[in-house]
């Protein structure tokens, strides 16, 4: 009898620790687009996995989606209107929606761009026009609304707000830019404003900030169009800065390991290694290897994955900076995301998603499948810009309108 409980409680543990892996926010749970999710789909069958459902009624624009829970969050444009929008995860049934704000209008495609966060049974969006919006994760009933530009004097950038606020320890951290302070902390129930980064003003850009330890004490780092910077959390005062030659548009996620952050940026600019130090931040390399325009770049082991303008994807050690190899002919630019020892690649120009191996031995492909059905009311210059999300053995990819499930169990 007691054998059978042992054997039971570790079948319970196992299965808890295959599934209970959710996506809550931008990049994942620790915002790095990795997930520890195991038990996936190592190969895919010719044609892809099976497809679990299709909605077709999540508005126009880029925004992604999270999930926890059982439930899926996202958001759209409809009319003049953006959205934020709840589904069950598992069946694709849309469960409510409540408007955020006015309709942001681009050249390169209307709507929202950033992935709702969820914390504490709240969810905080943010539209492109700056309005953010904190709701109740059970139906969508408004808590608090503040607005970036009226309420905290930020300039909507020129391809719109599109970061994903960061809640932290019951703060939400976002970006307003400006002269009151580049980043602000909110009270998460209230929407009060707790500190601004008084001694930073530089303006928003596109990029999300972190959340990282180094030597014992919190801080949040974030990336705007000259400069990284490290942010005490109890104050807003700037613990360290570290100069960047952003070009046009700083969008990739800062990535932190072991006292070191990571950033890259396309328009020819390419990356950078700091090593913290006691916040008297160095430069460790600064080269041209990765240049990441807005696809992502993941840290698996010591070696970072990724779409490079020019070099296409490539596997660059995290150390040196050194390029260990690069694929340019068997997938255009695109998004990544990491799970279960491998990469999901997603093209942005014809929506196929290449299953690889995460490896610094080179571009080892598991199968691949292309979106289907795509949009046909995308911007003529926009592309398949929404990354994979990976959870609860389901792999789940935007296109406009169009949400698809897939699902990646083994």
């Amino acid at each position: 009898m007691k054998s059978l409980l042992f054997s039971l409680l570790i079948l319970t543990c196992f299965s808890f620790s295959l599934w209970s892996v959710d996506w809550p926010s931008w990049r994942g749970e620790n915002r790095t687009g990795v997930t520890m999710e195991k038990g996936l789909l190592q190969d895919w069958p010719e044609g892809g996995p099976k497809k679990m459902w299709t909605v077709n009624d999540a508005g126009l624009g880029y925004s992604g989606v999270t999930v926890q829970a059982g439930s899926l969050y996202t958001m759209g444009a409809f009319d003049k209107k953006e959205m934020l929008l709840a589904y069950n995860s598992s069946s694709g049934e849309k469960l409510w929606e409540v408007h955020v704000g006015e309709l942001l209008t681009n050249g390169w495609g209307d709507g929202p761009r950033m992935s709702p966060t969820i914390s504490n049974g709240k969810i905080y969006a943010l539209g492109a026009r700056g309005n953010l919006l904190c709701v109740l994760a059970k139906n969508g009933k408004q808590v608090w609304k503040k607005s970036l530009v009226d309420d905290l004097g930020g300039k909507v950038p020129g391809w719109g707000y599109t970061e994903s606020v960061l809640v932290d320890q019951g703060k939400v951290i976002c970006t307003p830019g400006g002269k009151d302070g580049a980043i602000a902390a909110l009270d998460a129930d209230s929407g009060r404003t707790i500190w601004r980064t008084k001694s930073f003003t530089d303006g928003a850009q596109y990029s999300s900030p972190i959340s990282i330890m180094h030597q014992g004490k919190k801080q949040y780092v974030q990336l705007v169009m000259k400069n990284i910077v490290g942010i005490d959390p109890g104050n807003g005062s700037v613990l360290w800065k570290s100069k960047w030659p952003g070009k046009v548009a700083v969008i990739p996620t800062p990535i932190f390991s072991n006292g070191h952050v990571y950033v890259t940026s396309g328009y020819g600019v390419g990356c950078k290694l700091v090593k913290l130090g006691d916040n008297y931040p160095t430069n460790v390399y600064e080269n041209k290897v990765m240049k990441n325009h807005h696809g992502g770049v993941i840290k698996v082991g010591e070696h970072l994955y990724g779409y490079s303008d020019g070099v296409g994807w490539a596997c660059q050690d995290f150390k040196t900076g050194e390029l260990i190899w690069n694929e340019k002919k068997a997938l255009g630019k695109g998004a990544i995301a990491y799970a279960d020892n491998r990469l999901y690649c997603q093209g942005e120009g014809d929506g196929r998603l290449i299953l690889i191996d995460a490896s610094p031995t080179g571009w080892k492909t598991h199968g691949e499948f292309t979106i289907s059905p795509q949009t046909k009311k995308r911007n003529p210059k926009g592309r398949i810009w929404t990354h994979p999300v990976i959870c609860d053995g389901k792999l789940y990819l935007r296109d406009q309108e169009y949400i698809l499930c897939y699902d990646i169990k083994n």
